[in-house]
């Protein structure tokens, strides 16, 4: 899609840039003439950095810079002299023995550390952080609609301890802790919270939320309680949200960057009518078809003027052509006359579950060992 904006010079610092969304606004960003300098613990892995260095303009306005979280003052060259840094990259390990030291400690510690790499540039006037709808909407009872000033409740989190906990507690603190720290720099601090991201992609491996998002194809009954009562966005909506608050002058505080509330239900039929040589289930054991839509508000990102472009099923036709043809999904799993068994989707989604950083919280993560969080079990 077309950007219709003027040019800028302006230098920014990209996090996590190896992801889906981190690549996505790269490319987005260099299309407009940012200067881009794109972090990784490893810039030498070409299998990671190979693909945005194909990027339009990547030859004279993308630079590559190597920086970890996990090492105090490791961003400190990267973000001198930008005036911006879109953070979001984070530490991950969903099955650590050790949550408290191993993912909660260092999300928090390396959150601060990046505001205390800005604060010193002295030239960095924004902070846009991607957060984590696992920072709004998880407690005991679901209300219908959540904004901006719902926060999820850390005493039903610690006492249950559900799946993926340790992460939802790092990224409630990180961000209350990176708030403190700029006010204290004088540093608008930004924070955007998507829920399950869907559409094209151009990095090599499978995108967590798009194995979420499509499990009702893959039989990944892991990921169906996820998007029970699901929202989402498009991978280009949420890029460009994420370009819009930054060059917006009024822009502070958090966002909601939701366009599409939908039920397991609703995507399954979707998907069915677009996709009949999907055999996609009628019915999701433990899942009432008459379940309620759970609703996420972006009155606020529209009320500063942000359009959504994308439809649901823009949005399942991007994903589902991007992982086609990167071989990550099968053409079709029907049941054939003869009596064979539909063609399996898990082995297309073998070694492709590595997660390049996080996107996207809980909503794009399994309930089991199906998705290895980075190298190590960490993130860029």
């Amino acid at each position: 899609m077309p950007l219709e904006t003027t040019t800028t010079t302006t230098t920014v610092c990209v996090t996590g840039a190896s992801g889906f969304i981190g690549s996505w606004i790269v490319m987005r960003l260099l299309e407009r003439g940012y200067i881009v300098r794109a972090t990784f613990r490893d810039p030498g892995n070409l299998k990671k950095v190979k693909p945005l260095l194909e990027l339009a303009k990547a030859d004279t306005n993308l630079t590559l810079w190597k920086a970890d979280m996990n090492i105090a003052g490791s961003y400190d060259e990267a973000v001198q002299g930008c005036e911006g840094v879109f953070h979001m990259a984070t530490p991950m390990d969903f099955e650590s023995d050790d949550p408290e030291n191993e993912v909660i400690k260092p999300t928090i510690d390396g959150m601060l550390s990046i505001m205390r790499s800005c604060a010193k540039a002295k030239t960095v006037k924004k902070v846009i952080f991607t957060n984590s709808a696992g920072t709004v909407d998880v407690e005991e009872h679901q209300k219908p609609v959540y904004d901006e000033t719902n926060w999820s409740d850390l005493e039903f989190i610690y006492s249950k301890k559900m799946t993926g906990w340790m992460y939802f507690v790092s990224k409630i603190l990180a961000e209350k802790a990176a708030m403190e720290a700029a006010k204290q720099s004088n540093i608008n601090f930004i924070s955007i919270i998507p829920p399950v991201v869907v559409g094209p992609f151009f990095m090599p491996t499978f995108p967590p939320s798009l194995i979420t998002s499509l499990s009702p194809i893959t039989g990944n009954e892991a990921h169906y309680s996820i998007i029970k009562q699901g929202q989402f966005v498009h991978v280009d909506d949420l890029c460009e949200a994420h370009i819009f608050l930054f060059e917006h002058p009024k822009a502070e505080g958090r966002y909601i960057c939701s366009s599409h509330d939908a039920t397991i239900y609703d995507i399954a039929n979707l998907i069915r009518e677009k996709w009949p040589e999907y055999s996609i289930p009628t019915e999701f054991e433990g899942i009432d078809k008459n379940i309620p839509v759970v609703s996420f508000s972006s009155k606020k990102l529209e009320g500063m003027g942000f359009e959504f472009k994308y439809t649901l099923e823009e949005m399942f036709i991007g994903a589902i052509d991007s992982c086609r043809e990167k071989g990550l999904l099968p053409f079709s799993t029907q049941i054939h006359s003869n009596g064979e068994n539909k063609e399996s989707s898990l082995n297309s989604q073998k070694k492709h579950t590595t997660n390049d950083n996080q996107e996207n919280d809980l909503h794009s993560i399994t309930k089991k060992k199906h998705v290895e969080a980075g190298e190590n079990g960490k993130c860029d």
